[in-house]
């Protein structure tokens, strides 16, 4: 009976013992599912399909912003409603110009990480114009840029495959350039005012061969965000379609690696 009464007692210490230390122990957060896919300017969402495809096929779900680019906030606005659909902490991600748009719609709280796809990362105070002024790009050293008498702005039809995707198929290159989203003027001179990068983890892909972003610029930003930075050479301003994979990997990566 003593005997039976020690392993009792024994048996009843090491299971409080183990339920002290599993209390005590955190649990692993779970892996991060959604991601929100924001587009550039003179483009609209439907780029984003091969890299959709490939985080699809590996059990990520996946919004894609259709942003009006008529102002930086209705843009910001459009990215929030869609953030505001996430069902848990998501992965934003943006390219060119969306970079703007999700450093400033980023600080919401739905976003645990950032990735910046050959995109802008403006600093609060900062616009596009500005920076692009002081690394300038091939494009804006041209006339190919564009504008309409009420504002809005686009690269020339004829300059764009070149000028924006020069790695895709020309075909493809040739819809795109007249297939255009006009673009307000004033989203590239509206200073950011709360940038997300400063509070949120960051990713950022630079595109070696862009001419619509000088690559500098690209490096640049990612440097000053510490951001994780990859490097694609050879890579047009249409990286996100014409390397896919690599853009997958990367957004893939912040999903794994980002703190929640």
């Amino acid at each position: 009976m003593l005997f039976e009464t020690i392993c009792a007692r024994v048996a009843a210490g090491t299971l409080l013992a183990a339920f002290l230390i599993a209390g005590s122990v955190p649990a692993l957060a779970a892996p991060i599912k959604n991601i929100v896919l924001v587009h550039g300017a003179w483009v609209d969402g439907s780029g984003w399909k091969p890299v959709d495809e490939i985080l699809g096929r590996d059990g990520y779900q996946v919004s894609v912003v259709q942003e009006p680019l008529t102002s930086l906030q209705d843009d910001v606005a459009a990215t929030k409603r869609i953030l505001d659909l996430q069902t848990g902490p998501c992965i934003l991600v943006a390219h060119s110009y969306g970079g703007t748009v999700i450093t400033e719609a980023g600080t919401d709280p739905h976003v645990i990480g950032l990735v910046f796809i050959a995109a802008h990362e403006p600093d609060a105070g900062e616009t596009e114009a500005s920076n692009g002024k002081r690394l300038p790009s091939a494009t804006s050293k041209t006339n190919a840029i564009e504008k309409t008498t009420d504002g809005y702005t686009y690269l020339d039809p004829a300059a764009f495959p070149k000028a924006f995707a020069a790695d895709l198929p020309p075909e493809q290159a040739e819809f795109e350039a007249h297939s255009q989203m006009l673009t307000a003027a004033g989203v590239f001179t509206t200073p950011v005012t709360d940038p997300a990068w400063k509070v949120k983890q960051s990713w950022a892909l630079v595109a070696d061969a862009d001419k619509i972003i000088n690559p500098d610029l690209e490096r640049f930003y990612a440097t000053r965000a510490h951001s994780h930075v990859v490097e694609v050479k050879g890579a047009s301003h249409s990286v996100y379609e014409s390397h896919p994979k690599e853009v997958a990997a990367l957004i893939e990566e912040a999903a794994q690696k980002s703190q929640h």
